[in-house]
């Protein structure tokens, strides 16, 4: 069992590297369908599961202070090729497609707890509604909504369970999704034509200006990150909590974001590297956020986890009918549903996996959520408590 920090960071990131060489090496098919997100996710998780990680103080450490500094270094990077103006162009469709997500996780625990609730404990409504909230926002409003509904602690913990259970699950299932865009667009017969043509450009562009790039650049790029990372969580911590959807870690992505989209439009924006570096920060990130899903709960509360399985199965029935009537794409029915459940640290990742250029969307659809999540689990509670 490794219960040293540096240790835990080192060995995720070997076997971090490791699959992104077997990737690159290996190809072919199974690659093509299995991306190597997937399998960093899958084997982080099973390795926390069978014990090779620790819970230890050191390990915890490291683990946030790691990924706290990533995060936003990565999301900044990846800002750096962006072309807002063209990403505004794309319609209120990401929107209204965003709002129809929220509504369905609501439904769908409406829909689940109407059908179980006679073998939930006492006061599961209130857990789902702190859920429910989370699902729509982020832990912060879950906790808010704990606070408010005064949730039980066991039945809390229920919830718990399946926000890092469920959630995982599916985050994992909607990367799985993303190689078969192009089919799924083609059975819902989504016109994306502009969204093709915005790609092709971008690509065109890209190749076009396509330099040579080297330790300067890559060093460059890394100091950047790191150092935008640090003043933006600096600064943050003295800027104030809006309710409870703005704290401290949501004012340092924002910032490391406007920081991203200024520097865009200048000449840093066109040096070549800050793609690769900050796909190297993707898989660290992937990697230490699988490395605390810890798939033995699955055995604990197995009723609990049935039931947000079914939320998600009905979730996604509803976006799937949403996505076929009204003729939508798997992007956008993907970053929505991520923007929601996943928030700011999933939804720009599963954006940036689609095309880096279209990461906004996945960072603004995200604090969107943050903002409303409260008042989702709110509204969830109303429901469930009448049923």
């Amino acid at each position: 069992m490794i219960q040293d920090g540096v240790m835990f960071v080192c060995f995720l990131l070997a076997f971090t590297a490791a699959v992104a060489i077997a990737e690159k090496t290996i190809g072919g098919k199974f690659f093509k369908y299995v991306p190597g997100i997937i399998l960093i996710y899958v084997g982080a998780a099973l390795m926390k599961t069978f014990g090779v990680f620790s819970a230890s103080e050191s390990v915890e450490t490291a683990y946030s202070t790691i990924r706290g500094l990533l995060l936003p270094a990565m999301l900044m990077l990846m800002l750096l090729q962006c072309d807002l103006r063209k990403i505004m162009r794309l319609g209120p469709k990401m929107l209204l497609t965003f709002f129809a997500a929220s509504i369905s996780i609501v439904g769908g625990f409406a829909i689940t707890y109407a059908l179980l609730q006679g073998f939930y404990a006492e006061g599961t409504w209130q857990a789902f509604a702190a859920l429910n909230a989370s699902w729509t926002g982020g832990s912060a409003n879950m906790v808010i909504l704990q606070g408010i509904l005064d949730v039980p602690e066991n039945i809390f913990g229920y919830a718990l369970i399946m926000d890092t259970v469920n959630y995982s699950v599916w985050v994992m299932f909607l990367f799985w999704l993303v190689p078969f865009g192009m089919k799924f667009n083609k059975w819902t017969k989504a016109d994306t034509t502009y969204f093709d043509q915005i790609t092709a450009e971008l690509e065109a562009e890209e190749a076009e200006n396509k330099k040579e790039f080297g330790f300067v650049e890559l060093i460059g790029f890394l100091a950047l990150g790191l150092i935008v990372s640090a003043v933006a969580s600096k600064i943050s911590g003295n800027l104030p909590e809006l309710g409870a959807a703005v704290n401290a870690t949501t004012w340092t992505i924002i910032i490391a974001s406007v920081v991203g989209l200024i520097l865009a439009v200048t000449k840093v924006g066109k040096m070549p590297g800050s793609m690769e570096i900050s796909k190297v920060m993707l898989y660290i990130i992937i990697g230490l956020i699988a490395s605390h899903a810890d798939f033995s709960q699955l055995f604990q509360a197995p009723i609990y986890i049935i039931s947000g399985f079914m939320i998600l199965f009905f979730h996604g029935l509803i976006m799937v009918i949403l996505a076929k009537v009204f003729k939508l794409d798997l992007f956008t029915m993907g970053v929505a549903s991520l923007a929601n459940i996943g928030g700011v640290a999933s939804a720009p990742i599963l954006a940036g996996a689609f095309n880096r250029a279209l990461i906004p969307v996945g960072i603004l659809m995200a604090v969107l959520g943050s903002l409303l999540g409260t008042y989702y689990g709110i509204l969830s509670s109303y429901i469930l408590s009448a049923l």
